[in-house]
């Protein structure tokens, strides 16, 4: 009988990318496949994030519902993965001694043998250590899903943003072996994959030496990559204005395969909070930034990130975080309500912005990012787009799914032998996060 795996995931795109792998792991090792429901499981694994208030709430909520169901299946096995994990480790077998499993992110690899262990002692066993390279080491195969990938080049931050927990959670920054990421995507590249989208915490810190002991770059990664023969879109999340080389800048103008879109958090607009916030740059110079990456590339889609209310935010600080989104003019962006990370320097300020100042700042931020939004995607309308086609429409299964060259969703009627090709698409309207089109057709 197959044994099925359920993994609910929380966060973003690393970890994503890691229930991929738990996934294909466990499918290696033990002939796991995937199953959309805890109720049909054998192990049902929580990949959870801590970046967000209340994620240790959250996930001692979904486990207690997760008890029920072993009430029913005694035999259920019951894992917490992720930054969560690493972050209260014990705390969970404490508070909840029915999960059978922690594991931290870069211990995954070391699940079927923990899941082994508590079979056979029938004790919670836990993982939480930092072993670097090993996890990738021990991975298989990837398996494409599709014809877009995703790709984990580097692990941890060691930027120790005041606010931020990742460094705890995920250790600092160490990047993968160059060749090693280059055998991965000619691995997935053999299998139909047309696009590559490069994954850390803050991706463009990746760095190797040569054999002569020269530094070589983030940059230089990109253009090996660039060589790989039938891949046609690079792309890469999650960057770091720090590390925003003028030599990344110019890969935009003069690298192809290099897609027109960035996504750059900038967290907030006025120098006081962005010192705070230890960022480590001024809104000056992320302007300069950008405003290079424009003359690059002046095709290029910018997206960004924005913590509200962090504490010590004046009405004037919040003012230049607009003033800023005035003169960006984002194309897209996720913005958020602080809220203190256990065991970051910010949790010991003094939070004195109120509830209500934060969601009244959050909503004219939203109201004014999301203006800039509509506002790009009418500027689409009318054009033709190279549209790689990757799938069917979430909301409407006769409708396909595919993506621009600078990352908007976009929904048509067409074949679905059409799916992973890039094909021209003429935008017809707007929708509020997505557009419409028509496939263009040669005469």
């Amino acid at each position: 009988m197959t044994k099925k795996v359920f993994i609910r995931t929380f966060g973003c795109q690393m970890n994503e990318y890691d229930s991929e792998k738990m996934a294909d792991l466990l499918h290696a090792t033990h002939h796991f496949v995937r199953t959309d429901s805890p109720d049909n499981a054998d192990v049902v694994i929580l990949n959870t994030c801590s970046v967000r208030e209340k994620a240790e709430d959250k996930v001692y909520s979904d486990l207690g519902r997760l008890n029920e169901l072993k009430r029913i299946k005694p035999n259920l096995i019951i894992a917490v993965g992720g930054c969560v994990a690493s972050q209260e480790g014990e705390t969970i077998i404490e508070r909840a001694p029915y999960v059978d499993v922690v594991f931290g992110p870069q211990t995954l690899h070391r699940l079927p043998d923990l899941i082994l262990a508590k079979e056979t002692t029938g004790q919670s066993q836990m993982d939480i250590s930092f072993p670097e390279i090993e996890k990738f080491d021990a991975l298989p195969t990837p398996e494409a899903k599709g014809p877009t990938a995703y790709v984990s080049i580097m692990e941890g931050c060691s930027k120790y943003c005041t606010f931020c927990v990742v460094p705890y959670t995920r250790g600092e920054e160490f990047s993968r072996p160059a060749q090693d990421i280059v055998n991965e995507i000619e691995a997935l590249v053999d299998q139909g994959v047309k696009e590559i989208t490069l994954l850390g915490q803050n991706v463009n810190a990746w760095q190797t030496l040569d054999e002569a002991g020269n530094d070589l770059d983030f940059t230089w990664l990109i253009e090996q990559i660039h060589h790989i023969d039938q891949l046609q879109r690079i792309r890469f999340t999650t960057s770091h204005p720090l590390e925003f080389s003028d030599r990344l800048i110019d890969a935009f103008g003069r690298l192809p395969k290099l897609m027109n879109q960035v996504h750059l958090p900038v967290q907030s607009g006025s120098d006081k909070i962005l010192a705070q916030m230890k960022r480590g740059y001024t809104a000056k110079q992320y302007i300069e930034i950008i405003n290079k990456l424009k003359q690059a590339c002046p095709s290029l889609s910018i997206s960004s990130d924005f913590i509200i209310g962090f504490p010590g935010e004046t009405e004037e600080d919040f003012q230049a975080t607009l003033d800023l989104i005035d003169e960006v003019q984002f194309d897209g962006s996720y913005a958020f309500i602080y809220s203190p990370r256990p065991g970051t320097p910010a949790a010991k300020l003094v939070d004195n912005v109120s509830a209500e100042q934060k969601k009244s700042r959050l909503s004219r931020l939203l109201q004014k990012t999301d203006s800039a939004h509509i506002n790009y995607s009418q500027h689409m309308v009318d054009t033709v787009q190279d549209v790689l086609v990757d799938g069917f429409s979430k909301r409407d299964s006769t409708q396909l799914r595919g993506k621009t060259s600078n990352n908007r969703v976009i929904n048509f009627t067409g074949h679905p032998r059409l799916i992973g090709q890039i094909i021209p698409v003429k935008i017809s309207s707007i929708a509020h996060f997505s557009l419409r089109g028509e496939v263009v057709t040669s005469s």
